[in-house]
């Protein structure tokens, strides 16, 4: 890492895209030759070869591209590209804040209807609790704000919670008040 007494070299980004394998056959060979000459993108591309090679251990179905996407893309490909799509471009809105329950109230930022899935914000109120409930999928939780209690376990702002599919929440309450972005199956049971 660099002490921020330290300039980077100029040629940085050059030694980022190297170490990510991401630069055009043409660029290689230049770009070895910066480096071999260059103590501080020596150092940075050694920095980087941990985390580069950490993708290379991620499950394949995380880095895949759906199906869906390689269908959408033969079509546009094998189609007219001069010819708009027909589907205009939704504009961005805002999504609200909308009350679930008392002192739960919801912002769904995103909805995947095939894998029934959503992602939210919410937000609980000084003693809210959420009822009891048991995982259909997996329910990935990051604390933004406020304390949140997960059963015995006390959340703090920048704390994750994985809860497995299958596995359950009996008590989850917040005494604070609290906000986090839930990922979360749409077939949860709430029991």
């Amino acid at each position: 890492m660099r002490t921020s007494h330290e300039s980077p070299c100029a040629q940085s980004e050059l030694t980022c895209a190297f170490a990510a394998r991401a630069l055009a056959p043409a660029e290689v060979a230049a770009a070895e030759a910066h480096i071999a000459s260059c103590p501080a993108c020596q150092q940075e591309l050694e920095e980087l070869r941990p985390v580069v090679g950490r993708f290379a251990a991620w499950p394949t179905d995380l880095l895949r591209p759906p199906a869906s996407l390689h269908e959408r893309l033969a079509q546009r490909i094998g189609g007219d590209a001069a010819r708009p799509s027909t589907a205009p471009a939704r504009p961005w809105s805002e999504p609200h804040w909308q009350q679930v329950a008392p002192g739960i109230e919801c912002k769904l930022l995103a909805t995947d209807t095939e894998r029934s899935r959503v992602s939210m914000l919410v937000r609980l109120a000084p003693g809210a609790s959420y009822p009891p409930h048991t995982h259909a999928g997996v329910e990935e939780l990051h604390l933004l704000d406020g304390e949140l209690w997960i059963d015995d376990r006390k959340l703090v702002p920048g704390d994750y919670n994985y809860g497995a599919p299958g596995a359950g929440d009996d008590e989850v309450w917040s005494e604070t008040g609290c906000t986090c972005l839930l990922i979360t199956s749409t077939e949860d049971t709430l029991r």
